[in-house]
Formats: C-alpha cells, sequence, structure tokens
C-alpha cells in the first residue's frame, strides 16, 4: 500500500513539474493576462479538469511557478557561493544565478513587465521570503570570509548582515532603474568591489 501511494505521488508530482514547466512557457509567450487554463492544459499534456485536480485557477499556477523559480535560484546561488575560486568571483556567480538568470527570460519576453508587475501583486510574499533567505545567505558568505582574513567588520562600523543588506538594495534600485540582467552586473561588479575594500587588511 505504501509503495503504491509512493509511486502515486511520484506521478503526481512528475504531472504537477510538467504543469509548471509548461505555465512557464505559456505565461512568456502570452502574458499572464491572455493566458487561460486550456492554454496551461495543452502546454503540460494534460487535460483541463485534470489540471483543476491540482491547481484552483490560474493565478494558482502563477505563484506556484514563481515559488520553483525562486527555491531553483536559491539553491544554484548557494551552490556558487560553495564553489572553489576567488571570493569576489564566486560572489558574482552566485548573483548571476540567484538574480540575473532567473529573470533574463522574463525580460526577453515581450510580456515581461506585465508578468513583473502581475508578480508583484500576487507573489510578492514570496519574493520577500527569497529575499531574506539570500541576505542571510551572503551574509553568512561574506562573514566566513571576513573570518577567515582575520577581519572584524565591527571595528569598521559594518557588519556582514548590513554588507549583504546594501547588496540587495542596490539591486532593488537597479531594477527600479529599469537596469536589468548585463545591464546591472558591471554595477554589482563595483559594489563587490567595495565589499572587498570593507575586508582589506589595512
Amino acid at each position: 500500500m505504501s509503495a503504491l501511494k509512493d509511486n502515486e505521488k511520484q506521478m503526481e508530482d512528475a504531472k504537477r513539474a510538467r504543469v509548471l514547466e509548461g505555465a512557464m512557457q505559456v505565461f512568456l509567450a502570452y502574458g499572464f493576462s491572455r493566458t487561460t487554463m486550456d492554454d496551461i492544459a495543452r502546454a503540460a499534456e494534460i487535460s483541463r479538469p485534470a489540471l483543476y485536480l491540482l491547481f484552483r485557477n490560474k493565478a494558482d499556477i502563477f505563484r506556484a511557478v514563481e515559488q520553483d523559480l525562486l527555491r531553483k535560484s536559491q539553491t544554484n546561488a548557494c551552490a556558487a557561493l560553495r564553489e572553489e575560486g576567488a571570493f569576489p568571483d564566486r560572489l558574482l556567480a552566485a548573483l548571476d544565478q540567484a538574480l540575473f538568470q532567473l529573470l533574463q527570460k522574463v525580460y526577453e519576453s515581450p510580456h515581461g513587465d506585465e508578468l513583473v508587475d502581475f508578480n508583484n501583486q500576487i507573489a510578492a510574499d514570496l519574493v520577500a521570503d527569497w529575499r531574506r533567505h539570500m541576505v542571510e545567505r551572503f551574509a553568512a558568505f561574506i562573514g566566513e570570509e571576513a573570518e577567515r582574513r582575520g577581519i572584524k567588520l565591527e571595528d569598521r562600523g559594518l557588519s556582514a548582515q548590513s554588507l549583504a543588506e546594501m547588496l540587495f538594495d542596490m539591486l532593488a534600485g537597479l531594477k527600479a532603474r529599469g537596469k536589468r540582467g548585463s545591464q546591472a552586473e558591471p554595477h554589482c561588479r563595483q559594489f563587490i568591489k567595495l565589499i572587498e575594500l570593507a575586508l582589506k587588511q589595512k
């Protein structure tokens, strides 16, 4: 009985993953407003009634897509921080995994602005949780590097937490100014240099 339930869960998880992948492609192609549940069902290669067994409505699917993307970005960013290499390179690679790659397809879509606006309306809580988690992880990474170098940031009126917060505040500011993806990368490199200066031995 347990094996049967496990098999059913695996099948449902696979179907759900197919829906999220299909929905992402449809949202990028048509935008949120023009996308229908029929469109998503066709993209996922399941029936409309089967789709409603998994999700209540289109907005529910949109939130699930966003949650899945944010989870993957967290996983990939944390993996980048654990890689071998120089501190600034790992920091930039993690930002690329956490943010730039996450948003690239969205901003390449002709409906990117609509999707971002709707995301702010319906999934702001998910983004806030994602940001909180990422700031904590980046702060831990900066703190570990400071300790490795024998630097006490508190003696300089700083903290790993404040540096991580400022980094993500800077990213939010760039986004508000319309600087995205490759346009934001030079600014990120400059800010990472400032973090490097904060960690430099006198």
